[in-house]
């Protein structure tokens, strides 16, 4: 049995070159980079080369990094910490309602426990922000405002430049999650006008468990683990030393190969959005046709349940995601996708294909193939099918 795999915004393998290049540091080069000693010095100056390569990778400077275990840790980092820090400012926050549960989450936590206003700000049916309501919602006390820059389960791009300038030009702090879209596409901090910016290793070929958060100088942030003096005193506790040496390579490899991705990746995109509108009816492509991830493919399908979707594509060897309810482990469709507008019949049968670098045409022509009778195999038992009515 053939097997493909395309849930790369779930996981990826970690790049032989990055692994080779971590290995060392989880034996020979052992030190702890807060030691005083020649080999501790010699891991703290490991540590700053990492963060001038992931600084580079994103055009920004060495002391504008901080390395944290996930991008889920810097999202907090970014809201809590940003918050915590300006809280004298005000008390309202604004957040899109498409964002990843870290960045929504940690709002709630400042809404339910300290009494807080957040706005939930809504997204149009193609999932992107209107920047023109974000101006409106902006006020005096407003200390935050986090829109994510891509969305791993629509694939759509967030006007991000333009919705920062607007809160600079009313002084309020801006941060997005790009946790999708570095690896993905370029990404410039400073093209971006944002002040923080979230990123993690496993879209680039790095591990799980590292991750970093980009504060624009001066900055203002507080931790939200405290101990030592480590991160610039922003994120206590000893550094994951060969995590950070993994994103750091990961990151000097992506800097040099990512045009190459984005056009392969995106190539076979296009080669399976095609095949599979042509080929299934009823079927709805979600986020924006264009301005979107470029290894992204979302659909929403009637008349079946994602889960099942997948546990049959499972089956056949092929590996993707979906937002319906079973398979998030969660009693509700996703809300990303009440967001923009999908109704919970259609939802249900929701399907996320993401592409990396080592997927093939072959593997498109097998989905293609594989798909289409397994939709019909569910759809031939659902009671939601128009043929079975």
């Amino acid at each position: 049995m053939q097997i493909v795999y395309m849930d790369h915004a779930a996981s990826t393998p970690v790049r032989r070159e990055v692994l080779e290049e971590m290995l060392p540091f989880f034996q020979e080069r052992f030190g702890n980079p807060s030691a005083i000693y020649d080999i501790g010095i010699d891991i703290k100056g490991v540590i700053e080369d990492q963060r001038e390569k992931v600084a580079n990778l994103i055009g920004a400077e060495a002391k504008e990094i901080v390395f944290t275990s996930s991008g889920a840790e810097a999202n907090n980092l970014a809201v809590k910490g940003a918050v915590l820090a300006n809280r004298k400012k005000g008390n309202h926050i604004i957040v899109s309602t498409i964002e990843h549960h870290s960045v929504l989450n940690a709002a709630r936590f400042f809404e339910r426990m300290m009494d807080y206003e957040v706005t939930f700000l809504p997204v149009n049916n193609y999932g992107l922000v209107d920047p023109q309501r974000l101006a409106e919602l902006v006020r005096e006390e407003t200390v935050l405002v986090s829109i994510m820059h891509g969305n791993n389960e629509i694939g759509t791009i967030e006007p991000i430049s333009g919705l920062a300038a607007i809160c600079r030009d009313k002084g309020v702090l801006f941060h997005t999650d790009a946790v999708a879209t570095v690896g993905n596409i370029p990404v410039n901090v400073k093209d971006l006008n944002v002040d923080m910016l979230s990123l993690t290793g496993p879209p680039l070929g790095a591990p799980k468990g590292i991750g970093a958060l980009y504060f624009r100088s001066n900055t203002r942030l507080m931790p939200l683990i405290h101990g030592g003096i480590q991160e610039m005193g922003r994120r206590g506790g000893t550094e994951n030393v060969p995590g950070i040496v993994g994103l750091g390579k990961a990151a000097e490899l992506t800097l040099n190969e990512l045009p190459e991705k984005t056009k392969h990746v995106k190539n076979l995109k296009d080669r399976l959005v095609s095949g599979i509108m042509d080929r299934i009816e009823e079927i709805t492509y979600t986020g924006h046709p264009e301005n979107r991830l470029p290894g992204h493919a979302s659909f929403c399908i009637a008349a079946i349940e994602g889960e099942a979707l997948l546990l049959m594509l499972n089956q056949a060897g092929i590996y993707a995601n979906t937002g319906s309810a079973c398979a998030s482990k969660a009693l509700k469709i996703s809300p990303v996708l009440v967001a923009i507008g999908v109704p919970a019949e259609i939802a249900q049968g929701s399907i996320v294909f993401t592409l990396d670098r080592d997927n093939t045409a072959p593997e498109v022509d097998y989905i293609l193939e594989k798909l289409p009778a397994v939709v019909e195999r569910l759809r031939s038992f659902s009671p939601l099918w128009k043929k079975n009515i």
